[in-house]
C-alpha cells in the first residue's frame, strides 16, 4: 500500500521530502505508516499493584514478577531503575507465524504481508526503553532464530550502535539430527550488545572449564602441585628480544620456529626454568613449553560457540518444565536453565540486577536463584510477562499460571516426574500488576500504596507493603532514609521531625511539601512533591 500523494498539499509534500532527506541512507527501514497501529503504545501513567496471594516469601522482597504489557512495565522501570540493570536477557517471540507473536490481541499469521514490520515496530519500542535501563557496563543478550535474526541484528545496531555489538553467539539447540529441511536446523543465536563494550569487557567473567577441558590436565610425574598441561612457548611474529637460543638439559639446541618468536623474553624464560615450569618433553630434548597447573586456571574466555553439552538443548528445557509443572505443554518454547546460567556466569557479579522482559516460563529467575545457591550470591531479578490472552483465549495468563507458578515451586520445593522430592532454592518475589492511569487523572487516581512501592524502588530498597496504620512510611538506612507522608497533620509533623533528628540524609515525599518546609528546619532533609515528582521521572509514553 502506498501513500496517495496526489491528495497531499504542497506543504505536506515538502515536509515528507525533508523528513526523507534527514533519514540515514543505510540502515533498517520498515513500513511504520502502513501497518496497523500498535494499540499497546500509550501515553498513560503506569503504576504497579502488588498481589500478596501470588507473591512468595516474606516481605520485604528484592525480586519482582510483573504481570502486564512489557511496554508499560518498561516505562515504569525507566522511572525506577534507569541505569541500574547490569544484565538483560530476552527471548522474544521469533515471529515464526506459528502462533508465537501476538500483535493487537491476535496472533500474526505467517502469510501476513506486514508480519516483519509489525514485529520490528513492536521490538523497536521496547528495546529503546530497555537501553535506558542498562548500566554503563551493562549488557543485553537476545535469543533469536533465523526467522528474524538478520532483522534483529540490524535493529539492535540501530538502537545500541553497531560499535556496541559484542558478539553473536551460536547455541546448538539440538543434539540429534534434524532432517526435515534442505539443511537441518540445529542452532539459534544470542545477539550480545553492551552500552560500553570496554567497560563490559573489563567486568565480564570467564567461565569454568568443562570436564572435557579439565581432562586435558594430567599428572604423569606425580607433581605435588597437581595436574598440569604444557602451553607452547612460541608466539606469532618477530620480536628481537624474544629471538634467543635455548639449550635443553640433554644439549639439544632450539631456535624459534620460522615466522615465530619465543613467547617470553630470555630473563623470564630463565625464571620459569629455575622454578621448574619449563617442559622439554619426556626425553628432555623437545622444544620448550610452559607448564600450567589446573589449580591456576581461573576460567576460560567464553567463545561464541555454545554446544549443547555445555549449555543444554531444547529437549532438556522441555523436561525441566515437565519435571516442575507436570506437563511439557505448559509452555511451548522454554530455554534450558544451563543456557541462561551461561549468560549470567559471563555477565553478572554476585550483587547484580538482572532483567528479563519476555519472561515466558521464568527460566531466567530460576537460573538466577540456582547461581546464587552456587556462589552464595545476592543477584536480584525482575521478570516481566504478559498474560498472552487473546480474543479467543481471554482468560489465559502465562505470567500467573506458568512463570510465577514455576518460580513458586522452585523456591518452595516440589515433587518431580519421578516422584522424587526436589529441595527448594532460597528466594522470594513480589507479584505485581501494571496498571495504567490516564495522564489527566493521575492526581485523583494514584493510590498511596502505589506511591510508596514506587519510591522504595527508586531508592533501591526492598519492597515492604504499605502500612495503612502508620502515620508515615519510612525505609532506608541510618545514612540515607526516605519517608512518604500521605497526610499532613500535627502527628505526622512530629514523626518527620523525629526522623530528621536521627541524622543522615532524609528525603521526604509529600502532597504538601511547602507546608513541611515551613515547619521542618533541618539541613539534612530534602522535600519532594507527590505526584509531580513521579510524573516528571516517568516522562512521556513515546
Amino acid at each position: 500500500m502506498h501513500d496517495k500523494y496526489e491528495e497531499y498539499s504542497r506543504e505536506e509534500l515538502l515536509r515528507l521530502l525533508r523528513e526523507r532527506d534527514r533519514k540515514p541512507r543505510f540502515g533498517l527501514v520498515w513500513e511504520r505508516n502502513e501497518i496497523e497501529h500498535d494499540r499497546s503504545l500509550n501515553d498513560d501513567f503506569v503504576m504497579l499493584e502488588p498481589d500478596a496471594e501470588l507473591s512468595v516469601g516474606d516481605a520485604p522482597h528484592h525480586n519482582l514478577v510483573i504481570e502486564g504489557d512489557n511496554f508499560d512495565a518498561l516505562r515504569y522501570l525507566r522511572m525506577t531503575h534507569a541505569g541500574k540493570v547490569k544484565c538483560i536477557y530476552i527471548d522474544p517471540p521469533y515471529n515464526t507465524g506459528n502462533r508465537d507473536f501476538i500483535y493487537n490481541d491476535r496472533f500474526v499469521d505467517k502469510d501476513d504481508v506486514y508480519k516483519h514490520s509489525k514485529w520490528l515496530e513492536y521490538m523497536y519500542r521496547r528495546l529503546i526503553l530497555a537501553k535506558d535501563l542498562l548500566a554503563e557496563d551493562g549488557v543485553i543478550f537476545a535469543s533469536i532464530d533465523d526467522n528474524e535474526m538478520l532483522h534483529l541484528g540490524m535493529l539492535m545496531d540501530q538502537v545500541f550502535g553497531e560499535a556496541n555489538r559484542v558478539a553473536t553467539c551460536i547455541w546448538q539447540k539440538r543434539y540429534s539430527r534434524e532432517n526435515r529441511g534442505a539443511i537441518g536446523d540445529a542452532h539459534e543465536y544470542l545477539l550480545v550488545y553492551a552500552i560500553t563494550p570496554n567497560n563490559f569487557k573489563e567486568r565480564r567473567n570467564k567461565i569454568p572449564p568443562t570436564e572435557k577441558q579439565a581432562a586435558i590436565y594430567k599428572n604423569p610425574n606425580n607433581d605435588p602441585k597437581g595436574p598440569w598441561r604444557v602451553i607452547p612457548m612460541t608466539a606469532q611474529g618477530y620480536r628481537p628480544n624474544q629471538m634467543y637460543e635455548i639449550i635443553t638439559p640433554t644439549g639439544a639446541v632450539h631456535q624459534p620456529p620460522e615466522g615465530r618468536c619465543w613467547s617470553t623474553i630470555e630473563s623470564e624464560f630463565k625464571r620459569l626454568l629455575a622454578e621448574g615450569r619449563i617442559w622439554f618433553g619426556k626425553e628432555g630434548k623437545s622444544q620448550p613449553g610452559v607448564i600450567r597447573y589446573f589449580s591456576e586456571v581461573e576460567g576460560i574466555t567464553p567463545w561464541t560457540w555454545w554446544p549443547h553439552e555445555e549449555v543444554g538443548h531444547t529437549d532438556e528445557a522441555k523436561k525441566e518444565i515437565q519435571s516442575i509443572l507436570g506437563t511439557q505443554t505448559a509452555f511451548d518454547t522454554p530455554k534450558p536453565v544451563r543456557l541462561i546460567e551461561r549468560v549470567l556466569r559471563i555477565a553478572t557479579k554476585p550483587d547484580d540486577l538482572v532483567l528479563d522482559f519476555f519472561a515466558g516460563s521464568g527460566t531466567t529467575a530460576h537460573a538466577v536463584m540456582k547461581l546464587n545457591a552456587e556462589d552464595d550470591g545476592k543477584r536480584r531479578f525482575i521478570l516481566v510477562s504478559s498474560t498472552e490472552a487473546t480474543s479467543s483465549e481471554p482468560d489465559k495468563n502465562i505470567c500467573r499460571d506458568v512463570c510465577a507458578e514455576r518460580l513458586r515451586r522452585v523456591i518452595q520445593g516440589y515433587v518431580n516426574k519421578k516422584g522424587e522430592a526436589v529441595e527448594g532454592l532460597d528466594g522470594s518475589f513480589s507479584y505485581l500488576r501494571a496498571r495504567r492511569i490516564p495522564a489527566a487523572r493521575v492526581f485523583n487516581e494514584i493510590q498511596h500504596g502505589q506511591v510508596w512501592l514506587t519510591l522504595q524502588l527508586i531508592h533501591g530498597e526492598a519492597l515492604a507493603p504499605y502500612d495503612e496504620t502508620a502515620k508515615v512510611q519510612v525505609s532506608g538506612s541510618a545514612d540515607a532514609r526516605l519517608m512518604y507522608v500521605p497526610k499532613l497533620n500535627a502527628a505526622t509533623l512530629k514523626e518527620v521531625a523525629q526522623v530528621a533528628a536521627l541524622g543522615g540524609s532524609l528525603t521526604v515525599y509529600s502532597w504538601q511539601p511547602g507546608q513541611l518546609r515551613q515547619r521542618i528546619e533541618a539541613g539534612n532533609v530534602t522535600f519532594e512533591k507527590i505526584p509531580e515528582f513521579l510524573v516528571k521521572r516517568f516522562g512521556g509514553g513515546k
